[in-house]
């Protein structure tokens, strides 16, 4: 029998799609689907941004390093994480260290466009919320690109080309990735 490739984790900014494409690419693979935050909302019973009211990012992030411990630790699965799950050395080495890894890399003006709307985003509460994710990409960009065994640019093609192209790319990275 031959081994099962690996879980797969997407990581990426908030708005790259990683909730979306990982829906589907684990409904394509016969997989269990989990995200970080909504893990984290279900625990808690409230909001995402109720729990940065109440606990600080710091109470929120720490709760997602519990999450994302107990979640790498099992088989066979494909986790969206929240988008600042890297800024935690051992969240990134978890997810790097059992499982293969893909940023979803979009550039700020596109996350803007697809999270503008959004009133989920706790960091994008601020007077220049388009800045806000210029700078998270600037700071977060070389943990994604250090944690990441692949690297997908997104840009603006929809989520279903996307997961296509995706899965085509982990077919050819994982050997008999049809059979799992």
């Amino acid at each position: 029998m031959e081994p099962r490739p690996p879980n797969l984790y997407l990581i990426g900014l908030m708005g790259a799609g990683k909730t979306t494409i990982g829906r589907l690419l684990a409904r394509h693979l016969g997989r269990p689907f989990f995200d970080s935050d909504h893990e984290i909302e279900a625990r808690t019973g409230v909001k995402v941004p109720v729990i940065f009211e109440i606990e600080g990012e710091a109470g929120f992030r720490q709760r997602e390093s519990q999450v994302i411990a107990e979640l790498t630790r099992r088989d066979g699965i494909v986790l969206a994480t929240g988008g600042g799950a890297i800024l935690d050395p051992a969240n990134r080495a978890a997810l790097r260290g059992s499982g293969y890894v893909v940023y979803l890399r979009a550039q700020p003006a596109d996350l803007w466009l697809r999270t503008q709307q959004d009133r989920n985003r706790p960091l994008l509460r601020t007077a220049d919320p388009e800045g806000r994710l210029r700078q998270l990409h600037a700071e977060r960009e070389p943990l994604y690109c250090e944690t990441a065994h692949l690297i997908v640019d997104t840009g603006r093609q929809s989520a279903h080309h996307l997961a296509g192209k995706l899965e085509q790319q982990l077919r050819n990275t994982w050997m008999n990735y049809a059979s799992t």
